[in-house]
């Protein structure tokens, strides 16, 4: 169990994670979600005691990670695909990072066959690709066969293949007993990998939940030729195409009321559930730290 309770990280005058309370138990994949420099990357350091805490705790199994007596059997990390020594070959990077365990060397070559990099093991790292790089981490984290599997974005450079791989492996791992919490920018990807959702914003926490429940709610799909008035009147109307509206919370009655009042033209109406993409955007959409125009021309709204 990783447990943080009022967590906080300064970095100066900017607070990068603030007062954070949170459990992650076994059995489970977590999807770690949040805008850009919401605090997703400092909070896992803050986990593997890489940075200090300014107050609050980061616990794993009730104790600092730097307290734990085999931290890589207990918790196995993937925060930067990239730290790795590029003239030493993938095989050795493990065997290293083996020896100092004291994890047996046939451990090296189970992990390697798990990730698919057998073959490359013996090239240096410094020529591996992204997603090669990626493959190299995500079998350095599971070296210890850990109870608990910290992954930061480990679908950055992977094929297609590769993405349903890692989702593969993550679920497998969760339904073993171990706990699993992976950040990503990949909606559709948390969608199908995680159990629960853990959604932060400007360092704080915005959401704590199992993905139903996230999702709870019914929205309204439009479709027409000149709906742009009818998202100005409308909290929560998104675009989702050229003559497309989603709108949350809102039924469809309410929706063909209000488009016949302003007197808009509607080509379709019809009742949906939100996607988490449209959840996670309707919670996040006050901690964006570089927001673009969600409206207007560019997204088709008006007559041509």
């Amino acid at each position: 169990m990783i447990r943080l309770r009022r967590l906080t990280k300064r970095y100066g005058g900017t607070t990068a994670v603030d007062g954070l309370d949170l459990e992650l138990h076994p059995g489970a994949v977590t999807g770690f979600l949040g805008p850009n420099g919401a605090g997703k990357s400092t909070t896992m350091r803050l986990i593997l005691g890489l940075d200090t805490p300014t107050s609050g705790s980061a616990l794993v199994k009730g104790v600092p990670y730097a307290r734990l007596k085999q931290p890589l059997r207990t918790v196995g990390a993937l925060l930067d695909a990239t730290a790795v020594h590029p003239g030493r070959s993938g095989r050795d990077h493990l065997r290293a990072m083996a020896l100092s365990q004291r994890i047996p060397l046939r451990r090296v070559e189970e992990v390697l066959e798990t990730t698919g990099m057998t073959q490359a093991a013996r090239r240096r790292a410094g020529t591996y690709s992204l997603g090669m790089s990626q493959r190299l981490g995500i079998a350095g984290a599971l070296l210890g066969d850990p109870e608990i599997l910290m992954l930061d974005e480990p679908v950055n450079g992977l094929d297609p293949d590769g993405v349903r791989w890692i989702r593969t492996l993550l679920r497998s791992l969760a339904a073993q007993g171990r706990t699993v919490f992976v950040s990503s920018h990949l909606m559709s990807e948390m969608e199908q990998t995680a159990d629960r959702l853990v959604v932060v914003g400007r360092g704080r926490l915005l959401a704590d939940a199992a993905m139903a429940e996230l999702r709870t709610g019914t929205g309204t799909a439009v479709r027409g030729p000149a709906l742009q008035p009818l998202a100005d009147a409308l909290d929560g109307a998104r675009w989702a195409g050229p003559q497309e509206l989603r709108v949350a919370d809102r039924r469809p009655e309410a929706v063909g009321e209000l488009a016949h009042e302003l007197g808009v033209v509607l080509h379709g109406l019809a009742a949906v559930e939100p996607s988490l993409e449209e959840s996670y955007l309707s919670l996040t959409e006050e901690s964006v730290e570089y927001a673009a125009d969600r409206t207007g021309p560019a997204h088709g709204g008006g007559t041509p």
